[in-house]
């Protein structure tokens, strides 16, 4: 399976935070045969290699959740009332064509209202509806509160390297975990290696805690997606699509593994950029860091225009280059 192929399959999966089984199914496939998988109690799935290795070793992270809408419930004309499931970005919701995952897969759209000239305030998200096209009735035999609803919206191939999908953030990462993990797998290197993808980063990294709790690792390494350079973004405070992997520093984080990192993409040449944040990351790293007595953590981020929009844009050769890098410093890191 190529790497577009591994990034539009995951993307394809369901999997809003706290309901991430069939994402979970979909790495699950994606991991290599010599890497042992297994799930937890909140979903997590992780792949170790070597797990004869002891424990300790390093951990790597990336989450499987991604942002959506839940039911509440339905009103007396048949729509239905949501609230955020995630960071949604409410200004790409009106006239959004969704799937509502009901007792059955159903169409939908988010209700886009008639709004005067001139007004351009959006209503919270939990102040929208969803239009099912049946009275209430009907929709209350077919969908219940707790439902979830995701953007329909198919995973396309852009033009040369660019792929667009909902779910980039953090499928991408995934794919980068996928690919590090089978590249480790020619060439095994002699430590315990912990993949772990992680359950609810969209709601507080939940499935990091106890991820990196069960995984006692000696130094892990977060792997999501940073904003990439587009209208209205800041070029000091993003990316570039296609050149590399962003590399974390903060606060939070450990600068010699940033500072090791950003050695090696040079010795590698593997494009990069350095991410610099004042404070928290918003990343998983941010309880990595904090679990157990502590854990030495860095941030490896992928470039992403539109995040949390039914249409992320990613670069299939900065996942691979996030794959290469992770693969060669744990080999390093002997």
């Amino acid at each position: 399976m190529t790497t577009e192929e591994l990034i539009l399959r995951l993307c394809a999966a369901d999997g809003t935070s706290g309901d991430e089984e069939e994402a979970a199914r979909a790495a699950a496939a994606a991991f290599p045969g010599c890497a042992r998988t297994a799930a937890d109690a909140l979903g997590n799935l992780t792949a170790v290699l070597n797990p004869g290795a002891g424990p300790g070793g390093i951990l790597l992270d990336a989450h499987l959740d991604k942002i959506g809408l839940a039911v509440t419930g339905v009103d007396e004309n048949g729509f239905l009332r949501v609230a955020p499931c995630g960071g949604v970005d409410r200004r790409v919701l009106p006239g959004a064509p969704v799937t509502v995952r009901g007792r059955e897969p159903l169409p939908g759209v988010v209700c886009c209202p008639p709004r005067p000239a001139g007004d351009e305030k959006l209503p919270a998200a939990d102040r929208m509806a969803v239009d099912i096209g049946c009275p209430r009735e009907t929709a209350e035999r077919l969908v219940r509160p707790g439902d979830r609803v995701v953007f329909a919206a198919p995973p396309k191939r852009l033009l040369g390297t660019r792929i667009s999908a909902p779910g980039l953030d953090d499928r991408a990462g995934v794919a980068a975990l996928a690919r590090c993990a089978q590249m480790l797998a020619e060439r095994p290197p002699r430590r315990r290696v912990t993949f772990l993808c992680s359950t609810r980063e969209e709601v507080g990294g939940q499935g990091a805690v106890t991820g990196a709790w069960s995984a006692a690792p000696e130094l892990g390494i977060a792997v999501d997606v940073g904003f990439a350079r587009q209208p209205g973004v800041p070029e000091e405070k993003s990316g570039t699509l296609g050149g590399g992997p962003m590399i974390g520093f903060a606060p939070v984080l450990d600068r010699q593994i940033g500072e090791a990192l950003a050695s090696l993409a040079e010795k590698l040449r593997i494009p990069y950029g350095r991410d610099v944040m004042g404070g928290e990351t918003g990343t998983d790293s941010d309880v990595l860091a904090a679990a157990r007595g502590g854990v030495r953590t860095g941030l490896v981020s992928i470039p992403l225009r539109y995040m949390h929009t039914p249409a992320e844009v990613a670069d299939i050769r900065d996942v691979e280059n996030t794959a290469l890098l992770l693969a060669e410093y744990v080999r390093g890191a002997e």
